[in-house]
């Protein structure tokens, strides 16, 4: 599965600023489509996601995804219709329900690959799993529900604190409220159990680089597997603290020398603490991240 450490949001309707996230270091470039346009501008934009793919995806690092509107309004068979052509390596779907909107999103992709000439199953799909009530009391349906186009799952906070009503998504120490709290985990939750990597929210001070840093490392550590950016500014930082350290590294590929050299053991002792087949598989994974 291809590494997600950074997807940049870069609103498909500047010019300039699709200019700057084609020369960053980001994973994925997220071309957006609802939030961060106007709806005035919305055919502007399509066209110019559109553009923007068939011109640069052969020519830039980042894979390209397009944020598109949320399915149940009028902008999103237009968003899809426009942007589903060669390049494109998936869709991100805000504002879903439960997993049956990834379903019914699946198989209107079926249908532009097919007139696109692409190759079935080809444009991937990233959901935003918890920017509505429903979608936080159906996070379980990422469990038992086919979803072969799956390449990910995020979370988000702002659009959640809309959707109840919330004066603000933080308490007054600044740290999450218990529902965002839960957001977050339940997105671990569901990303593991449909096996893809969770990506943690984006960190909305852009210029709070310290705070994006610590926040990323402690991300990390509870099994997020990358984030989103708002700026290109956040793109290293976010890149540097979800790969793994040449300490972790190191120590990851003694594990799984360990139990090469010993393969019928259950646990072994290394550097003093016993180690088994769950720090295995971690290692293994921990190795899989370097690409």
């Amino acid at each position: 599965m291809a590494t997600l450490r950074s997807m940049l949001f870069v609103p498909a309707d500047s010019e300039r600023k699709l200019a700057k996230g084609e020369t960053s270091a980001a994973d994925a470039l997220i071309l957006d489509l609802e939030d961060s346009v106007a709806e005035s501008r919305k055919p502007l934009a399509r066209e110019m996601a559109a553009r923007f793919i068939g011109e640069r995806a052969a020519h830039i690092a980042p894979r390209l995804y397009v944020r598109i509107n949320p399915l149940d309004t009028p902008f999103a068979m237009a968003d899809l219709a426009a942007v589903v052509a060669p390049g494109l390596a998936g869709v991100m779907l805000p504002k879903i329900r439960s997993a049956a909107d990834l379903v019914r999103l699946s198989h209107g992709l079926d249908a532009l690959e097919a007139r696109a000439g692409l190759a079935a199953g080809c444009v991937a799909i990233v959901p935003v799993a918890t920017e509505t009530a429903e979608a936080m009391l159906t996070m379980g349906s990422f469990v038992g529900t086919a979803l072969p186009r799956l390449a990910g799952i995020t979370w988000g906070a702002e659009d959640l604190s809309t959707a109840i009503g919330a004066v603000a998504n933080r308490d007054e120490d600044g740290q999450y409220s218990p529902l965002y709290q839960l957001a977050a985990s339940l997105c671990l939750a569901a990303a593991a159990a449909a096996g893809v990597p969770a990506i943690d929210t984006l960190h909305a001070d852009f210029k709070d680089s310290a705070g994006l840093v610590a926040t990323s490392r402690t991300s990390r550590r509870r099994g997020f597997r990358g984030r989103l950016a708002i700026h290109p500014d956040q793109v290293v930082p976010i890149n540097e603290a979800y790969s793994p350290s040449a300490a972790e590294l190191a120590h990851a590929r003694r594990i799984v020398e360990a139990f090469a050299a010993n393969p019928d053991a259950g646990t072994l002792s290394l550097d003093g603490a016993m180690i088994d087949k769950p720090h295995l598989t971690q290692a293994r994974r921990t190795l899989g991240l370097v690409r």
